[in-house]
């Protein structure tokens, strides 16, 4: 019977470690198309700063003058500081520009590559496309 807690136990902690992150983790090509480049100009409407990837949400107006709402994903935390960013780097009510890759499902989503802050700073969003290096320092 002991053994049998143990073996369930090991089998558990093995699901959580390994397993779990493996799952929340998602390819860049299965979402996104790096064939569809989408340059956004827009207010931010609100930002969400966690692992795995930050999520930055803006107001976009579209070619008729509508406004659109747009979800983009960036990198990680981690990654988004090393390359100069802080949760403070975006505030609701900034004007960005965002370049980067269209959601393959058509919805207003989008995986960041740049994003040029109010500032006028350029960073490196911390795509998770693979091939795209930090764009130059300016």
């Amino acid at each position: 019977m002991r053994k049998n807690r143990l073996v369930i136990g090991a089998v558990l902690a093995f699901a959580v470690v390994v397993v779990r992150p493996a799952l929340a983790h998602h390819s860049f090509a299965a979402e996104f198309d790096a064939n569809k480049p989408v340059t956004l100009v827009g207010a931010v409407t609100k930002v969400e700063w966690a692992n795995p990837h930050i999520w930055v949400y803006l107001d976009v107006k579209d070619d008729r003058g509508a406004m659109q709402a747009w979800q983009c994903e960036g990198g990680p935390p981690n990654t988004l500081t090393r390359n100069g960013w802080s949760p403070n780097s975006l505030k609701v009510g900034d004007t960005i520009t965002i370049d980067g890759a269209l959601a393959k499902d058509g919805s207003k989503t989008c995986n960041a590559r740049t994003v040029k802050l109010a500032d006028g700073r350029s960073v490196f969003a911390g795509s998770s496309g693979g091939d795209n290096p930090p764009p130059p320092k300016q």
